[in-house]
């Protein structure tokens, strides 16, 4: 499969649709005012607008994963695309609150079954040594899309006014779902197993469903739903995922599992899996209280507020570009320069919106986001190519899922935690938004830092392992390059999961 020459066509069309579901999490946030107006919603279901997409995405994503996996990823990949493009059209034709948060419950499941086929795609069509520059590729889309949401739809705003500006938002996944569509059925390769018959292990995805539903309920419902009563659904929900646990140990002895236990042994897997959460709790927040500071705070329009979070983006991006390059030498130690960057950034910009006052504040932050932009890119793609590093390529789809699933875990919880600070200080403060700005920014600067402890137990522990040499064996080696008793990426047989013994010792 790696000799297809196709497999970059293969991998722009995968990438570009990622790009597509992944905006979605971010563009609607500018657009929130002009659809309350237009469809007379409440707070609630302005709530469940932005979050039920969130909800659903996260459902959806290990199992469609794992049947991706059993099935052949180009099918359902396709499959998602298809749903997802006809979900968007139905968005952008809405004339009530409850059709407009269907539509966007469907796209979200939709997007659930796409993006962890984009990750076994990698994995399947590119070898070991060949992974980085597309896996680089892959957290440019990641960074790019969730920073340039907000200016995008900004600028759809503008262009086609307060009323149908944010229709336009929907109506623009149509075309390039279709032609995405087209090319994908072209030049995305069908894998030889696609006709598997494994079992799905349909008593393991009914049990995650229903774990990460009552733990992600009560954190999209967090501002709507008053008292404590609610979080018993969250500690409901931990004690269903512990049962999936103990039913994937069992199921796991005679069948193929859907999540494959064994690899959270692996150090690259679990910390990676560790850090992603942590990170995206953080990261993802930065552009849902900064807009609203913005635009609330500060008056900027919804263009200009996009705009303010500009030089993230480009930073974000720049930064991906360049750790496909260096992620092979230097590993998980990229990972933490790169957090350490995201760390000094918001400070940075913190430091500045305090000293400029006003509405000259969005300017004297951009230097200051476009370092901890730069870090981000350091940060993402990095972390899934180390993390998915080790993991066999049968099983690639359900793992990256659920590393995905994972971070959307962590958008919600970050969300919820940052989103209850900010409106907190804001009440107390009399509505000072750049005091409730500011305390909120530093709960984000803290997951980050919880993220860099993790990181830093990564690499400081593998300099305690055996046979550790130096700084530079953090991941897979430049060139296909194999030490002694190193154990190639993505070579163990299908269904067995790595032993501890086979993980590089630097990762």
């Amino acid at each position: 499969m790696t000799s297809d020459p196709q497999r970059w066509r293969a991998l722009t069309v995968a990438l570009v649709a990622g790009f597509m579901t992944l905006l979605d999490v971010s563009i609607v946030n500018v657009a929130l005012p002009s659809i309350r107006d237009e469809l007379q919603l409440s707070s609630g279901e302005l709530q469940w607008v932005l979050s039920g997409y969130a909800l659903t995405f996260g459902l959806l994503l290990v199992p469609a994963g794992r049947f991706g996996d059993a099935r052949g990823r180009r099918n359902v990949f396709i499959a998602g695309l298809v749903l997802f493009t006809l979900a968007s059209a139905a968005a952008g034709l809405a004339t009530s609150a409850l059709w407009l948060i269907v539509a966007r419950l469907v796209q979200g499941a939709a997007a659930g079954v796409m993006n962890p086929q984009i990750s076994g795609l990698i994995q399947e069509m590119f070898d070991p040594p060949e992974r980085a520059r597309p896996f680089g590729l892959l957290g440019a889309t990641i960074g790019i899309s969730t920073a340039v949401g907000p200016l995008l739809g900004g600028l759809l705003i503008a262009v086609f006014g307060e009323a149908e500006g944010w229709r336009w938002i929907f109506y623009l996944n149509i075309p390039i779902g279709v032609v995405a569509v087209i090319l994908g059925r072209r030049w995305i390769p069908v894998r030889r197993s696609e006709k598997s018959r494994e079992s799905l292990d349909p008593v393991g995805v009914a049990l995650l469903g229903l774990g990460v539903v009552l733990f992600l309920l009560p954190l999209v419902q967090e501002r709507e739903w008053q008292g404590n009563a609610k979080w018993l659904l969250a500690v409901a929900g931990a004690l269903v995922l512990a049962l999936f646990v103990v039913w994937e140990r069992r199921f796991g002895r005679e069948h193929t599992a859907l999540v494959e236990l064994g690899l959270f042994k692996v150090r690259s897997y679990g910390l990676g899996a560790l850090i992603g959460l942590l990170y995206f709790a953080g990261f993802t927040t930065i552009f849902f209280i900064y807009t609203l500071y913005l635009q609330s705070g500060l008056g900027y329009s919804a263009l200009l507020a996009g705009l303010a979070v500009t030089p993230f983006a480009l930073g974000s991006a720049v930064g991906a570009a360049v750790s496909g390059r260096f992620v092979n030498r230097y590993g998980r130690h990229l990972v933490v320069l790169g957090l350490v960057m995201v760390i000094v950034g918001l400070a940075g910009a913190d430091l500045a919106l305090t000293v400029v006052e006003g509405h000259a504040g969005g300017a004297a932050a951009a230097f200051p986001l476009l370092v901890a932009g730069l870090g981000s890119g350091l940060v993402i793609s990095p972390n899934q190519n180390l993390s998915l590093s080790q993991v066999p390529v049968a099983r690639a789809g359900s793992a990256g899922a659920v590393l995905q699933t994972g971070q959307r875990i962590g958008t919600a919880m970050g969300i919820a935690a940052v989103g209850a600070l900010f409106f907190a200080r804001l009440a107390d403060s009399r509505g000072d938004w750049g005091s409730a700005f500011r305390g909120a920014l530093w709960l984000t600067v803290a997951f980050v830092v919880v993220a860099l402890a993790a990181a830093l137990t990564d690499v400081l522990t593998g300099r305690r392992l055996p046979g550790s040499a130096g700084p530079r064996d953090g991941g897979p080696r430049e060139g296909g390059r194999r030490e002694h008793g190193r154990h190639e990426p993505g070579r163990h047989a299908a269904g067995a999961a790595p032993q501890p013994s086979s993980v590089p010792d630097r990762r």
